[in-house]
């Protein structure tokens, strides 16, 4: 066995665990990433069939809306579920560096994704076709808030800011006096 057949076991190892250190990086759990993961698809198979539904009409800017629709379709499904994509030799690649990306890079991108056709053709197929992948990256754009605190920390935090304003406040006026 050479060296450079060792070294692709390592680095396959390495690649997998990125996305779980990225995930656990920024203080996603399990569950919530396969939520994020699930409404992705759902978003991707709704954006499919109302971009298809889209497709069937005389008006070039539904047209557009939906063929952007169905664009918008194949890319969460790159991204969230790549094993959807296998025929595409790239797919893996594409759905690695997406799992790179911060929660709120893909929250902006999947949101702006979805606001872009109801700005083409604002109507009810586009609204409802886009729905869940904008839902898709409102969950990711919580993920990026973050954790909510205790109640005990912020009071803690409170009382000593309290404490501080005081100090200072009594400080002064014994410089006044």
């Amino acid at each position: 066995m050479s060296s450079q057949d060792e070294q692709f076991p390592a680095a396959e190892a390495a690649a997998a665990a990125a996305p779980e250190a990225a995930g656990a990086e920024e203080g996603m759990t399990w569950w919530y990433r396969w939520l994020c993961r699930i409404a992705g698809v759902i978003g991707g198979m709704s954006c499919a069939f109302a971009g298809l539904w889209n497709c069937v009409t005389i008006n070039p800017l539904n047209i557009a809306a939906g063929v952007w629709m169905m664009l918008n379709a194949f890319v969460l499904f790159l991204c969230e579920a790549p094993f959807c994509c296998q025929f595409i030799e790239f797919a893996n690649a594409v759905a690695a560096r997406a799992d790179r990306l911060r929660a709120w890079q893909k929250a902006a991108f999947y949101c702006g994704m979805a606001v872009f056709p109801v700005m083409l053709s604002l109507t009810l197929t586009t609204l409802l076709g886009n729905a869940i992948a904008f839902a898709t990256g409102v969950l990711y754009g919580l993920s990026a808030l973050g954790k909510k605190g205790d109640a005990i920390a912020y009071a803690r935090i409170h009382q000593q800011q309290k404490q501080m304003d005081e100090e200072k406040l009594t400080g002064s006026l014994e410089g006044q006096a």
